[in-house]
Parts: C-alpha cells; structure tokens; sequence
C-alpha cells in the first residue's frame, strides 16, 4: 500500500524535474516578405539569420515587377514587403485604396540613366529617345533627374509625380519613350539612353555606381520602406522585423556588398 509519505515525495521529485528541465523554446513566427530580385532580394537574405534570433522565420517571395507585391501584401498573401520608396506606395494607396502603411526606411537607390551609344548625356543628339518609366512614381523621379540636370523644364508646383505632359521646357526636342520599370535595361538597344532603378540594373549586370552617364544625387523622398498592412502595423513581429534589418550585421552587409550603390537609411 502507497502511503501518503511515498505520495508526497513523489511530487516533490517530480516538480524538482520540471523545475530542472529547461522551457522549450517557442516556435519561430512564419512571415512572407515580397521583394523585387537583386539588391532587395539580397538584402532580405542578410535579414534572414538575424530575424531567426528574433523569434522570425522569414520566407522571401520574388516578384518581377512593381504591382504585384503591393496586391499580394493588401490580399494577405504577405505579411510585409520591402521593394518601394514613400512616393510609389503613397501612390498605390491612393489610386488603388489598399489599407497598406510604411513602418521603416531602408535603403536608398540612386536612379540613374544608362547607355550602350554614348558616354556623356550631354553627347545625346537632339531628337534621340529616352526611355523613362510608365509608372507614375518612377517615370515622375527620372523626369525630375533631368531637369535638375538641366535637359528639361517642368512646371511649376508639379511635385514629386510629374508626367511627360508637364514637360514645358526640351530644349533637344528628346522623344520620351514610357516602358515598364522591369524592361529599362532591355531598352538600351533600342534608346539612346534609358532611366533604370539599381535593382533592375544590377539585375542585368550594370554597375549602379560606374555605369550611368546621369546620376541623381542620394537625397529626397525615395528612401525605400518596409510595408505591412495597417492591422498589422503595431504587432510584436513589425518591430522585430524592422530591427532585424536595421541592424549593425545587415548595414555591413550593403556597404561590402554593394560598394555605395545602395545607401542605408540608419
């Protein structure tokens, strides 16, 4: 017969093994993080290992162009994405009524505008196409790279989204041409020269920092973010996410990897 002292010291053995046994560490958060390919993919790749500390296993989803990832986001089919600056999502939200919202900056890219013909801008014969991005965003930024060039005039108080008809000013009658950002480096043998985001031209072998005969500088709103959607926004994952990537490793990370042409925004 068991006795009420053998029960006792049961117990006592057996709360001593729990106490002993370490917890079990919890299950990694899944997230998906839609990226365009190059630098943005390699970028979330140096993110990985440093948000697995975190409590975050991150799955990286490539997308080709610069719609989709904002519709995947919006549908739940992502949890974050990081491939756009303000300017573009603000334009997204507001032409396409997605509850999406930044909750970091990243890392900024130079645009730049390339040539297989010619080795200044300023060598382009009057009349020549250049081509510029057919999205209101992008195509805006390249318009406003060549007027602080000085190859063309736009209007007055046309912001950060200027199209081809708030061109006012063209002194070498250039025909601009509109493609999709994923098709600018495909361009180049049929333009004079050609408007292409870093990502799209390391991409195709292009070197961002020695390649463009016309670079704008590394200032104004097109530092690159980090999206969720709004319900998102305040949960305990963001704020992981957002210091796994603005960490000490992944700065060091673009500086060697990169070599300036993908600025850090911390």
């Amino acid at each position: 017969m068991i006795t009420r002292r053998l029960l006792t010291r049961a117990a006592v053995v057996s709360f001593g093994l729990i106490l002993a046994t370490p917890a079990f560490a919890a299950e990694p958060i899944k997230i998906r993080v839609g990226v365009t390919p190059g630098p943005h993919a390699q970028i979330l790749e140096a993110v990985k290992p440093v948000a697995l500390k975190k409590g975050l296993d991150i799955t990286i989803v490539e997308f080709s162009d610069y719609v989709v990832p904002n519709v995947a986001l919006d549908a739940g089919e992502l949890e974050a994405n990081s491939f756009q600056h303000q300017p573009y999502l603000d334009n997204q939200v507001k032409d396409r009524g997605y509850k999406l919202v930044s909750v970091a900056q990243t890392v900024n890219f130079p645009m730049g505008f390339y040539s297989k013909k010619f080795k200044s801008f300023d060598d382009i014969p009057a009349g020549s196409s250049i081509s510029i991005q057919n999205d209101p965003t992008n195509g805006g930024r390249a318009l406003l790279l060549l007027q602080d060039k000085g190859f063309l005039t736009l209007k007055p108080g046309v912001g950060v989204k200027p199209s081809v008809i708030d061109v006012v000013g063209n002194p070498k009658n250039f025909k601009l041409i509109e493609i999709d950002a994923a098709q600018s480096p495909r361009a180049l043998d049929d333009v004079a020269a050609a408007a292409i985001n870093t990502n799209y031209a390391t991409q195709a072998g292009l070197d961002p920092v020695k390649d463009p005969i016309l670079k704008e500088d590394p200032k104004g709103p097109y530092v690159n973010v980090i999206a969720v959607r709004q319900v998102d926004k305040d949960k305990p994952w963001v704020k992981d996410l957002v210091e796994a990537y603005r960490s000490d490793e992944v700065k060091a990370f673009i500086a060697e990897k990169f070599k300036g042409a993908v600025l850090t925004s911390w």
